[in-house]
């Protein structure tokens, strides 16, 4: 396997985990955001309060885009391994 090899596969792994954790990060952003604003407008400095929306929110994503997520992450997995018995 060479370096162009590798950095294929390097780059094609890290563009598949950004893929997948993308809609978790954002979502948990906004969520973030808007509590923060909240929190803010309301001069109310609960530490916890962000906690529990954030958590309902990447459960509501994750059961969402869960089974986008898994094949996503299993088509990278058989292309590597495709890739590895070609060796």
């Amino acid at each position: 396997m060479d370096a162009d090899t590798a950095m294929h596969l390097l780059s094609e792994t890290l563009l598949a985990a950004a893929k997948v954790a993308a809609p978790i990060l954002l979502v948990t952003l906004a969520v973030g955001l808007i509590i923060s604003i909240v929190q803010v407008v309301t001069q109310v400095q609960e530490m916890t309060l962000t906690f529990i929306p954030k958590l309902i929110a990447v459960g509501v994503i994750c059961l969402m885009l869960g089974g986008w997520m898994i094949a996503t992450t299993v088509e990278l997995a058989k292309r590597l391994f495709e890739f590895a018995a070609g060796l």
